[in-house]
């Protein structure tokens, strides 16, 4: 029961998410398409949370004596991201997102791809479509890698 557990909290963790809870999960043993499953939840869980709240708690933050610098480069940085992709997107928005979350690079994945979809403030059912197909998009790409055994923890 433990192992489960590991692996839905590790695919919740940002940066990590189910890019390393896969290979994570299946080498404490869980059969692969139970991880991929746990890992997909688990990194679905805080889209909501991500989408409706970041952007709230950032803005909240840039004002403040010890966190204020940092939460407004956060602010800044994903305002200018945001209109760089929305401009190279178009109305190809939906594609956008989902690649960025579906390839698995540093520093894309649900995380990323939802704080970016609420700065842009996109409609909130496209964008967790967009993100949910994006985290599938990599469920496969790093359950072929981890099933051929590459792994960035190995």
């Amino acid at each position: 029961m433990l192992k489960y557990l590991i692996t839905l909290l590790i695919s919740m963790v940002p940066l990590i998410e189910l890019r390393g809870a896969i290979p994570i999960g299946t080498g404490m043993g869980v059969k692969w398409q139970t991880a991929v499953a746990i890992s997909m939840i688990g990194n679905m869980i805080p889209v909501p949370i991500i989408f409706f709240f970041a952007r709230r708690v950032l803005e909240w933050g840039k004002d403040k004596p010890v966190i204020g610098k940092f939460f407004s480069w956060c602010l800044e940085k994903g305002h200018k991201g945001g209109d760089k992709l929305k401009s190279k997107a178009g109305k190809g928005m939906f594609v956008a997102l989902l690649l960025f979350v579906g390839i698995p690079l540093p520093g894309t994945g649900a995380w990323t791809g939802t704080l970016a979809a609420s700065m842009l403030d996109l409609d909130f059912k496209k964008s967790v479509l967009a993100v949910m197909c994006g985290v599938i998009l990599a469920a496969i790409i790093i359950t072929i890698l981890t099933l051929l055994g590459f792994s960035a923890f190995t």
